[in-house]
Formats: C-alpha cells, structure tokens, sequence
C-alpha cells in the first residue's frame, strides 16, 4: 500500500494494512529499504529481537566472482569424501529426514554441466546489479558501511587446484569479469606484510567488501526513521485467504512477559525468512525445497606488522578472509547442512583456524572460545540459486529466500527486483531461472 491509504484498525499492536515483510535479515531490509523508497507502508516481521541476522557476522564480500552455482558436477563425490573429516568445510549431518533426501536428489539432478551453464549468466547478473546498487548506497549520506573495491584473491595450495580454477578465472572472462593469474611472487606484491604458500592465485578485480555489522545498523535505523514499522519477537501463526490472495497474517508478539495476539491487513507478503522459509510456505501449502547450511566465523584485531590487505579464499579449505574496517580481520567458513539448530560444533571452527596457516604460514590465530564464534545458517536451494518472484497459488505473495553464503552479497538487488515485482515493472534482470515454484 502507498503511503496516501491508510487503513484504520483496533489491532492492540496499531498494525494497519500495506506490504508485510516476514523476515527482518538483508534481504528483508533490503526489500523494505526499496519499497519505501517509492512510497509503501511496510512492516517488517521478525521472529527473534533483530539481533541474530544471517548476515550479521559473514564474511562482507560482494562477489560477482561467485557467478558458478553450489551444485556442481563432482560435488556430490566431495561431499562424501569430507563428511568422514569432522575438520572438512562441507558437512551433511546423516540423518533419516525425507526433506532432506528430497533435497538432495534434487541437488543432485543440478549438479549437471548444462545446469551450472545456464546457471552462470544468470547469477552474474544479479551479482553485477547488486554491487552497482551498493556502490549508488555508499554513495548516500549517513550510510556509511565501509565499502571497499578491493577486488578478492582466490589462493590455490596446490597446482591442481590452481590448473583449475585458471580454467575459471577463463568463463569469468568469457562473462564479462576482469581477472589476473598471479604467481606466488605476483600476490606477494599485493600482500608485502605475509609471506603466502601456495601454487598461485586469481585476483578478481570487480569483487568488493563491505562491513556487515554497520551495513545491517544504517539500514535497520534508516527504515526506522523513514517510518518502516519493526514487529520484534514476534511469530507468524498463520493466515486468512480471500479466493487467491493472502487478506490477514496472524501474529503472536511477546511484550514484557505478556502474549499478545493480533492481525496484519496485508496487501502484499513477502518472505524473506531465510532457513525458516520453508515452515512458512509450508502453512501456504506451498513446496519450497531447502536446507539450512550452518557457517562460522570468527573475528580478531589485525596481527601488528603482518596485516592482510585483500580479502581472500582459501580455495581447498573454503575459508573467507575479510580484512573489514576499525582494523579488524573476520575468518569464516564451513557449509554444515544439518538441519536448524543453534549448536556449535568447535571441530568445524578448528578446520577454519587450522587451514590460515597452511596458506600463510607467518599468519598465527589462537582457538577462539566457544562464546566468541558466530553461526548463521545459510537458506540452501537444491540447485544454488535464489528463490525470487511471485507465487502463482497467490498472486499477492512474493517469495526472496534460498540465497545461501550469497545473501548478502545480493541483497540490494534482491531488493530491487522485490520492489519491481510488487510494482508490476519490468525487472531490471531476468528472473525466470529464480521462479519460487520451480520446483512444483
């Protein structure tokens, strides 16, 4: 609803009618952020106090050079091979659960050449309009979130690996996407304080980095003072129906100690849950395959002396390294698909602490205490990409989940073409491969 209708309600919680937005992480913010910003009433809804985003402690890139989907060919092999590795950086928790056989069936079906080629256009492209849209954002007063253009360094431990991903770095040409192959002696001209081990690396120039914490901060106090309203703590119960159209979303809020039950007029939904998308489409009877995969992260002042300058991966170990702002340095990784808990396992975050060295062996970081580690958990799709569109069972709902170790990365745009489907625009990109009910 735009801003010149208003709906008058006795709704305890002074809720009225216009866009509901369940799911307060960077996509959630990002989609109010562009609403807003032609003029629509929005309410976000979350769950937990707005505290625990997916995004909140991630590694910060923006990376076009991440345009190849999750399910490869030869992926499927690997991930057998590391789930004997309780230190691996891919883990499938074994486990008698139907969906997640489903799931990976369906993963299976995409790790195909014909899938990831016509996958790679497509999340170049998204991935390309992201990191405009966040360059035209720094650019914006009070929205200051430390963005920076440093490109990012993918570092091979061993020729094989380097063969391979020179073999990348050439589809990344082939798209669009400037690239270097650097030698040992090359990279340590753009890291002088370390002394790397490893075969060689591609640089990816048009990759950036950005400080999630402050990211998250500006947006959530922006929408704030542009009026966007924040339902904190609060669950989705359910949902009132008029022929093909969502017309109520049940809520149960908790304000000091007391329950409090109400409904949101709702023109349009959108979810943007992330891991716990599916339970919601699921009271919309509406399939949506997917699977939490649970990442870590750690995060340390830079070692005096010996800073690391250009965010990088450890390609072998799938670690992330991001050198972030206020002289910080973040090291995540891990892909842990078991399911939504909120447990911590310290052998998966010894993998990421353990793999530093082997890379930059002049590069020590002590064992973090338990209490010290974030997780998030990532919203996996079978076949690495996005859900984003409208749903045909209701016209009126619009589903922006299933981003994975993306979401950040293409929040903005997620956003944007959120902001454009509920407008009835033409999309700044094709969509068609993100279709929500792909899989029906």
């Amino acid at each position: 609803m735009k801003k010149d209708h208003k709906y008058n309600t006795d709704s305890p919680l002074g809720t009225g009618g216009g866009i509901t937005i369940i799911g307060s992480g960077v996509i959630g913010l990002f989609s109010a952020y562009y609403l807003n910003k032609q003029g629509y009433e929005v309410t976000i809804v979350e769950r937990s106090n707005g505290d625990d985003s997916c995004s909140m402690g991630n590694a910060g890139m923006i990376v076009p050079s991440h345009f190849i989907p999750l399910a490869v060919p030869g992926m499927i092999e690997k991930g057998i091979k590391w789930m004997f590795n309780s230190e691996s950086p891919f883990y499938v928790k074994p486990r008698l659960n139907l969906d997640l056989l489903s799931w990976g069936l369906k993963f299976y079906q995409a790790a195909n050449k014909k899938q990831v080629e016509r996958a790679m256009p497509a999340l170049r492209d998204i991935s390309l309009l992201s990191k405009a849209l966040y360059q035209e954002l720094a650019q914006t007063p009070d929205f200051d979130f430390a963005f920076q253009e440093k490109g990012l360094m993918m570092l091979c431990k061993t020729e094989h690996s380097f063969e391979e991903e020179i073999e990348v770095a050439h589809q990344a040409n082939e798209l669009g996407l400037k690239t270097k192959v650097l030698s040992t002696k090359e990279l340590h001209e753009y890291e002088p304080e370390v002394k790397p081990d490893v075969a060689g690396a591609i640089f990816y120039e048009g990759d950036a980095h950005l400080y999630p914490n402050q990211l998250v901060k500006n947006l959530k106090k922006h929408l704030e003072n542009k009026g966007v309203k924040f339902l904190y703590n609060t669950e989705v119960t359910g949902f009132e129906f008029e022929k093909n159209e969502i017309k109520k979303t049940k809520i149960t809020q908790k304000i000091n100690n007391t329950t409090q039950h109400s409904e949101l007029k709702t023109q349009n939904l959108i979810i943007a849950t992330g891991s716990w998308s599916p339970l919601l489409a699921d009271m919309l009877n509406i399939g949506l395959p997917m699977q939490a995969g649970k990442g870590y992260s750690v995060t340390y002042e830079q070692n005096q002396g010996k800073k690391l300058n250009i965010p990088s991966i450890l390609l072998e170990a799938r670690v992330a390294i991001t050198p972030m702002s206020d002289n910080l340095i973040r090291f995540g990784g891990t892909m842990e698909i078991g399911g939504l808990n909120d447990e911590i396992n310290m052998n998966r975050v010894r993998g990421i602490i353990k793999a530093v060295p082997n890379y930059f062996p002049d590069y020590q970081i002590d064992m973090p205490q338990k209490e010290k580690v974030w997780y998030g958990l990532r919203p996996c799709s079978p076949d690495g990409l996005p859900y984003i569109g409208r749903t045909n069972k209701y016209k009126n709902l619009v589903i922006a989940s299933g981003h994975a170790m993306m979401g950040l990365s293409l929040a903005p745009a997620t956003g944007k073409l959120v902001q454009e489907i509920i407008d009835n625009q033409n999309n700044s990109i094709d969509i068609g491969l993100y279709k929500p009910e792909r899989y029906d």
